[in-house]
């Protein structure tokens, strides 16, 4: 059994190429903003407001809930990026959470007045 699925009983799709771990080994181009010991913060190739990053382990870690230690420490780099700003945290675990990086990943959104962004279960309107 793959590891993955020794520690989630959800199923996870079959390994590939990892493009966040190609970008960590510095095999892939990347807008790096911030980088720790752990966790790389870089420009996600389609930002979908200004500033909007995303937070990654330097371990390849395939969800939050595979590893809560290493979620944790990515999770607490993402608080200290988006400490002073108005933002969604947003990460997916799993296909029908629209997961499409199979590398835990954290997104932090900006958020402004007006921004046009709506996310379907606020009342909020673009």
């Amino acid at each position: 059994m793959p590891e993955a699925e020794l520690h989630s009983p959800l199923p996870v799709p079959a390994p590939a190429p990892c493009v966040f771990c190609d970008i960590i080994a510095g095999r892939a181009p990347a807008e790096v903003v911030h980088e720790w010991d752990d966790v790389l913060a870089i420009v996600p190739l389609n930002p979908v407001t200004e500033g909007h990053l995303l937070v990654i382990p330097k371990v390849h870690v395939v969800d939050f809930g595979h590893d809560p230690r290493i979620s944790a420490a990515t999770m607490r780099r993402a608080a200290e990026l988006a400490a002073e700003q108005w933002c969604n945290v947003i990460t997916s675990r799993g296909l029908v959470a629209t997961q499409t990086v199979f590398h835990l990943h954290v997104h932090i959104v900006p958020r402004r007045e007006g921004d046009g962004l709506a996310l379907p279960w606020t009342a909020q309107s673009a």
